[in-house]
């Protein structure tokens, strides 16, 4: 992987990092203008076919998800289309030490064409009974408003870029070594 790559990329995740204290977490959140849901969405040029990076895709997920068949709920290399539904974590600080306050349902869809691909991260639910979307967390106008819930979207915030991070460094084309020969 190119140094640049690298640096890059670690620099997206630190300045996402230090730029969400110093403003409103609103701000940094992608919230797509039409549907007003949470939707970070991007159109990523990468060398190959369509089915080679679907196929490099599939290989991304088996070593991301520890129950890839599970999270996969589409996968049709025809249309060139694979939906994953997961989960994640947010936490509370309670005396230096992180405890799970609760789990956020996303879905992400990858759509593959020749020479780029689109991925999607929207859908985010609370996972428990009624699925409330994270969205509810962006109003300080609810009666319910909890100052914690900047925090659990700053957190997600880290939790998706750092995701988006790891598949773009997964659909890189594998690096081919030549064999020395004696």
């Amino acid at each position: 992987m190119n140094i640049r790559v690298v640096f890059a990329s670690f620099a997206a995740v630190l300045f996402t990092a230090f730029s969400a204290g110093a403003q409103d977490v609103r701000s940094i959140i992608p919230v797509d203008k039409d549907t007003r849901v949470i939707t970070y969405q991007d159109v990523v040029q990468q060398a190959g076919t369509a089915d080679e990076l679907y196929i490099r895709c599939i290989e991304w997920i088996n070593t991301e998800y520890k129950n890839p068949a599970d999270v996969c709920r589409v996968r049709n290399r025809e249309s060139g289309v694979i939906e994953i539904k997961h989960r994640m974590e947010y936490f509370n600080d309670v005396k230096d030490t992180k405890v799970v306050a609760g789990k956020i349902n996303y879905v992400l869809k990858l759509e593959f064409k020749p020479g780029r691909y689109r991925y999607t991260v929207t859908d985010m639910t609370l996972q428990h009974a009624s699925r409330v979307p994270v969205e509810k967390w962006m109003d300080k106008e609810d009666t319910e408003y909890s100052p914690l819930w900047d925090s659990y979207l700053e957190q997600i915030n880290t939790q998706v870029v750092e995701l988006i991070e790891r598949l773009k460094t997964g659909m890189e084309p594998p690096v081919i070594k030549v064999e020395e020969k004696w």
